[in-house]
């Protein structure tokens, strides 16, 4: 059944080891750097209860009701309500929230879809991965996904290095596996559970089989240890970080010193053929909320630089509004990426229906990448005040107040408060360490670049390109053969 936020607070206060700024953490729920972020899932949970918002966060099958993000997805309206479901979500909060569960439970999924290949190792391994399903379901844990290694040094053979640089298994005993080495994932020390799996790489090499691992983690595990980067949030007055200080979402070394795992949470190790499959469809179902999430972004973007110019009269100059389009063009082209995955969507092995592959994954290639532009020109938007306005304080203090509010006082509809508020949140969404973070994080959060080109490359179907080519050149069936 769906849970309550209390329930998550609960669940979370299981005694896991958590580590912050060399700190040990007694209580994550209330700790500085986590507790805005965990009070917005917490938050998330109580929607589905309420009236207001029940029917859109929520679906009922066999007389229960379960949170819709958890659904795996056959129609699609499923993906439609999925889509106003974060919309829901995201209003409420006021802000864009990423990890939060949805976009990580299709990974599970994928794994559904591959389960012909992991009953080549042991049929219990896909049985696994359908209970594990239908436990989120039922449970409605908050789900994340351990994806990358520390690695080491890349130039060496994985042999030559540190074996713990890479999660691996070091021995079985018959509860289970046990496995050490470190993962690096988002929202881990708040979290319930992660899909630990395989990192970015070919996995052609049998060497590397002993790295070739997918299973499920408990957060709270003995073994497990949450050491997290430094947050955002708490660091200073809110009122100049409206942003950090509320969506930070703290990334997590997640050590696996000796943990056991229990048959029935492996999903597959010591197999590098797994481990090619898991890579290569792995975000065909959750690759969609991340790029929902970048609309969104798009749309903060738009906000903010259409607010400043409203603010200081130049939204009626042919340059300003020429730059506004260029906005509006990514945004729109996010959405129509979106809107096309779920019209043309596809039937997946397992039954599941998919977004398009190629769509979504374009869409992907486009929303990622061009995001340090579209930030730039929002920056150029807004211009130079973004970076030299002082903070609050000073527009609050008695003695530089009254200069502050002279000169940051625009008309008699914008007072400098307004425009204080304004700078300040589009220098966190554009300008600040924050900025700069996430930025990052949309680069690699999925994955790096090439393997967002290397999706699109899987996906799309040339047959088409290669045969009009053909025929129009007249080049020889004989040589070239038929394309498939």
């Amino acid at each position: 059944m769906i849970r309550t936020g209390a329930q998550y607070l609960d669940g979370i206060r299981d005694g896991r080891e958590v580590w912050i700024d060399g700190e040990k953490v007694t209580d994550v729920a209330r700790h500085r750097a986590f507790a805005p972020i965990v009070a917005a899932k917490a938050r998330m949970y109580d929607m589905q209860h309420e009236a207001a918002y029940q029917a859109d966060l929520t679906y009922e099958e066999n007389g229960e009701r379960h949170s819709l993000f958890q659904q795996p997805p056959t129609t699609q309206e499923d993906w439609w309500r999925k889509w106003r479901s974060v919309d829901l979500l995201l209003q409420d909060a006021g802000g864009i929230v990423t990890r939060v569960g949805d976009e990580t439970v299709g990974e599970m999924w994928s794994l559904q879809d591959g389960r012909d290949i992991l009953n080549e190792i042991d049929p219990r391994f896909a049985d696994n991965i359908s209970r594990h399903i239908r436990r989120v379901v039922a449970l409605d844990p908050f789900h994340v996904s351990a994806n990358t290694d520390p690695k080491g040094d890349r130039s060496r053979p994985i042999t030559e290095r540190d074996p713990d640089m890479m999660v691996h298994v070091v021995k079985e005993t018959s509860a289970g596996i046990v496995i050490r080495g470190a993962k690096y994932e988002t929202a881990a020390a708040y979290a319930d559970q992660a899909y630990l799996k395989p990192t970015v790489g070919a996995w052609t090499d049998e060497k590397e089989s002993d790295y070739a691992l997918g299973c499920i983690v408990k957060m709270g595990a003995p073994g497990v240890k949450h050491v997290c980067r430094g947050g955002f949030a708490g660091r200073g007055d809110p009122a100049d970080t409206p942003l950090a200080s509320r969506f930070d979402e703290v990334d997590t070394l997640v050590v696996f010193d000796d943990v056991l795992i229990p048959w029935e949470d492996v999903f597959f190790y010591r197999y590098t053929r797994a481990a090619q499959q898991v890579r290569a469809t792995l975000h065909r179902y959750s690759a969609f909320p991340y790029v929902l999430r970048l609309l969104y972004n798009a749309d903060m973007m738009i906000g903010a630089a259409m607010w400043s110019a409203k603010q200081t009269g130049l939204e009626k100059l042919q340059a300003v509004q020429e730059k506004l389009a260029d906005l509006a063009c990514y945004r729109e082209g996010i959405r129509a990426h979106l809107v096309a995955s779920i019209t043309l969507a596809e039937r997946s092995p397992a039954g599941l229906l998919m977004p398009n592959q190629s769509l979504l994954y374009a869409g992907r290639v486009l929303a990622c990448s061009q995001l340090p532009v579209m930030m730039h020109a929002a920056r150029e938007l807004i211009g130079g005040q973004i970076c030299v306005t002082p903070n609050a304080a000073a527009f609050h203090a008695a003695g530089s107040g009254a200069w502050l509010q002279k000169f940051y006082t625009l008309n008699a509809e914008w007072a400098a408060e307004d425009r204080r508020k304004l700078l300040a949140f589009a220098r966190d969404l554009l300008n600040s360490d924050y900025a700069g973070h996430r930025l990052a994080f949309v680069q690699f959060a999925q994955a790096p670049h090439f393997n967002h080109l290397a999706a699109v490359y899987r996906s799309f179907d040339f047959s088409g390109p290669l045969d009009f080519v053909r025929r129009s050149a007249g080049l020889s069936d004989q040589v070239l053969g038929t394309p498939k």
